[in-house]
């Protein structure tokens, strides 16, 4: 992407924002061909040596001068960024400034391979990092220098907790260098504090929160489309910005890129308006009746379930069952098809969406879990009437149903970015996929230190109840020799069954889940002391603030335990990659059993009991195979649901145009 695409004073005027553009597969074929090319002799290894050298000579300039000379330094910056923009000759000396002033504010200077990452950012590329290389602080060089050129810059994170911490931890260098500095989060919903937030220089929120308001603010710029005909007055009411909360889209950097942008994108984000109540004694009625008649429908005879794939049909059995059911029934219940789809609906709350796994219920009410992130989503909540069956199954108070306001997918959202970069430890996997769907091509950029992460290998049992044990056996040897141990599970339900079984064993443990994620920062910060055992799932965006203990690294450093395969390799390297940081030492092993959800819905039971003999655990090269083909099967899975997302939301925009292009 042009810098040209960039200009000062950008946030003036109309809601900047990428024209929303749709390829055809020859075209993107043909972009990523040249992309490919062009990315290689840019980010080519003697032009990235000349660029640090280039920062490196800024950099001695500024090193003897007063606090008083910086600050004129960057005034005299902010001119040069407003006479020529974000010119490329002007990254090295912004570069240099902002490590100059970390240097003084933080007391940490950039490394190499940070300003190296930083670059990649500014050129609209995703750096990819490996764990612990300081991505947090990388992400001040791309951030600070746009801000600099006058373009509001968001840095987008996947929690609230990384919002506030990395925004906290960065706001005095933002600071010295006369820029503001501002958090949106799901706690503060009001309005006129999420306005104030993105007016800042630097916004830091979550992808989920940024999209909703942007789709908030297109429903703000629908209705003042109308009102402006109405009154013939076009001009004046758009300059009118008090409604609108963001300042449009200019400039994002996405941290761990891969889980916003690929793990979160297989689903649109639906913006909702509530009905009001929480429905009439009809629709409870309907709901009620709809899970009664589930009920007496019975699996394999009357509705078979896809567990592999999350689906469910009923059979033909099961529709002469079903009117036969229904017979003295009036209302939606004398059409086949209605009452058909209110009674799938129905077995799909029952079977296919799990307490603890799928959802939560805290004080009465049901809360989704984010499966990218192991995290709650309070304000979500299903379509059509699922959520209020759920509710109904686990005898909660019936929510008000929702109505669609307004709709946009991930893919959508961020190509709508006048530059978009990004960083995270885990893209090489889907680095085809981003490139395709963001036009973000991705860069690798070396580790400042030699990794000395061990593999120790993987062992796959036939039963859970053997892989449990080897686990806590594993845990037990561990403990015992002072060594911090990490153990990565897959939901709620498995991190405090294995909970359990540690304290059983009289083993002291933290569980980290969806449950307890208020406490995410203190068990974090504590897993590299000697002795802690923590349990924790899904590790998207957790664990960057594992600190070894004394004495630690000379003992082998953090060792992370998997117990079973997520749905895709990134992740699992994802939780690896929390040990040997910058350079320390660290170990990782997983432990797995034919039994884990993916291998079970792959492999019929009896070729799974075929496969794992009498031999417990299983031959590594088996057990390794037996485990990664349900694993590539979902990741193939997941791409097409992403795919056809794309393909849907694009032929939604064909028929649909309000609050704005493509919503």
């Amino acid at each position: 992407m042009s810098s040209g695409a960039l200009r000062p004073g950008v946030a003036h005027g109309a809601y900047p924002e990428r024209s929303a553009t749709r390829e055809s597969r020859w075209e993107r074929t043909l972009r990523m061909l040249v992309g490919s090319l062009a990315r290689r002799r840019q980010a080519s290894k003697a032009r990235r040596a000349e660029f640090v050298r280039a920062v490196d000579h800024h950099g001695a300039a500024l090193r003897g001068r007063s606090d008083a000379k910086i600050r004129a330094h960057v005034q005299g910056l902010r001119h040069r960024f407003a006479v020529r923009g974000l010119a490329d000759e002007l990254l090295a000396p912004a570069f240099a400034l902002v490590r100059e002033v970390a240097r003084r504010t933080l007391g940490m200077a950039h490394y190499d391979v940070q300003i190296l990452g930083g670059w990649v950012m500014a050129q609209g590329m995703l750096a990819e990092m490996d764990t612990g290389e300081g991505k947090t602080l990388t992400a001040t060089l791309p951030a600070a220098t746009a801000a600099l050129a006058g373009i509001p810059v968001h840095v987008v994170s996947v929690n609230d907790y990384l919002v506030e911490r990395d925004a906290q931890e960065m706001r005095p260098v933002y600071e010295a260098l006369g820029l503001s500095v501002g958090t949106v989060i799901e706690r503060e919903p009001e309005a006129p504090a999420r306005r104030a937030a993105y007016a800042c220089d630097i916004t830091y929120a979550t992808a989920k929160l940024i999209a909703f308001d942007y789709l908030r603010d297109g429903l703000e710029r629908g209705h003042r489309r109308q009102a402006s005909v109405r009154l013939g007055d076009l001009d004046r009411t758009q300059a009118a910005g008090n409604g609108l909360l963001l300042r449009g889209l200019c400039f994002a950097i996405v941290d761990e890129a891969d889980s916003v942008l690929v793990d979160e994108a297989r689903t649109p984000l639906i913006l909702s308006g509530s009905t009001g109540s929480a429905g009439s004694a009809e629709q409870a009625k309907t709901y009620r009746t709809a899970l009664r008649l589930a009920g007496q429908l019975q699996e394999g005879i009357h509705y078979r379930i896809d567990r592999q794939s999350r689906t469910l049909a009923p059979t033909e059995r099961g529709h002469e069952r079903l009117e036969e059911l229904t017979k003295a029934l009036q209302g939606i219940w004398t059409g086949p098809r209605r009452r058909e789809e209110w009674v799938v609906r129905a077995l799909q709350a029952m079977h296919l969406f799990v307490r603890d796994q799928h959802y939560l219920v805290r004080d009465g009410k049901v809360q989704i879990i984010d499966q990218s992130t192991g995290r709650v989503s309070p304000d979500r909540s299903w379509e059509r009437g699922l959520h209020q069956l759920i509710e109904l199954k686990e005898g909660c108070d019936l929510t008000p149903p929702n109505e669609t306001l307004a709709r946009i997918s991930y893919q959508q959202f961020f190509r709508r970015y006048l530059r978009l970069g990004g960083m995270t430890g885990t893209a090489r996997e889907v680095a085809r996929e981003l490139e395709s769907a963001y036009r973000l091509k991705t860069q690798a950029v070396p580790t400042r230190l030699p990794v000395q992460r061990r593999n120790a290998g993987i062992r796959v049992f036939a039963t859970r109840k053997a892989k449990w044990a080897a686990v806590v056996e594993r845990v037990r040897e561990l403990h015992r020799r002072g060594r911090p141990v990490l153990v990565g599970t897959w939901s709620v339900e498995a991190s405090e069954h294995l909970g359990n079984l540690l304290e059983r064993a009289g083993l002291p443990h933290q569980v980290l889940n969806a449950r307890y994620d208020a406490d995410e920062a203190a068990i974090v910060a504590e897993a590299g002391q000697e002795g802690r055992i923590t349990v924790a799932t899904n590790m998207a965006g957790r664990g960057t603030d594992i600190r070894l203990g004394p004495g630690i690294a000379q003992r082998g450093g953090l060792h992370v335990i998997a117990t079973q395969r997520s749905d895709a390799r990134r992740i699992d390297r994802q939780l690896f990659g929390r040990c040997g940081r910058q350079g320390d030492h660290g170990s990782f092993e997983a432990l797995y059993s034919l039994e884990d959800e993916p291998v079970a819905l792959y492999f019929p039971e009896g070729i799974r009991r075929f496969l794992s003999g009498a031999g417990a655990p299983i031959r590594r090269w088996l057990g390794d195979w037996l485990t990664s083909l349900p694993q590539k099967s979902e990741e193939r899975g997941h791409a097409r649901m992403r795919r056809n997302l794309i393909d849907l939301e694009e032929h939604l925009g064909d028929l649909l145009a309000f609050s704005g292009p493509g919503e």
